[in-house]
């Protein structure tokens, strides 16, 4: 792979990084506003699935930027965004307009997501990261 490709890779990886680095950081300096969309989906311990979620968030966002155990760490994504687009998104025919034009934007970024990350899954982080520095990522 071209170093041209490899800084590409490693582009992608800070801007899919980015969002959940920011998401996970905010969930766990105030859990209350997730703790009540977990309640609202009928979850139990609300409170305790906020924090572990930001704490989700921040370390596989951590993990994606510095490109660490990337392969797991893609499908965990991917898995994520689309368990939270069903669960917490998909229904979004149950609010008011906004609301529902909104969950529906969030159904199609965390799919669209889950995507990304699956690619990221399957081709890995590129040589510039720690799984090539590792040994865990070989260039093709």
């Amino acid at each position: 792979m071209s170093n041209t490709n490899n800084l590409i890779i490693l582009g992608a990886r800070i801007l899919l990084s980015f969002m959940f680095i920011l998401a996970g950081f905010g969930k766990l300096a105030d859990a209350a506003g997730t703790a009540g969309m977990i309640a609202g989906a009928g979850l139990p311990a609300a409170t305790a699935l906020a924090y572990l979620a930001g704490a989700f968030e921040l370390l596989t966002g951590l993990a994606v930027l510095v490109g660490f155990q990337t392969k797991i760490v893609g499908w965990l994504l991917a898995g994520f965004c689309v368990f939270t687009a069903v669960l917490f998104h998909l229904p979004y025919a149950s609010g008011t307009e906004l609301v529902n034009i909104l969950n529906q934007i969030m159904v199609m970024k965390n799919i669209t997501l889950a995507g990304a990350y699956i690619l990221l899954a399957t081709y890995g982080p590129g040589v510039y990261s720690l799984d090539a520095r590792r040994g865990a990522y070989v260039a093709a």
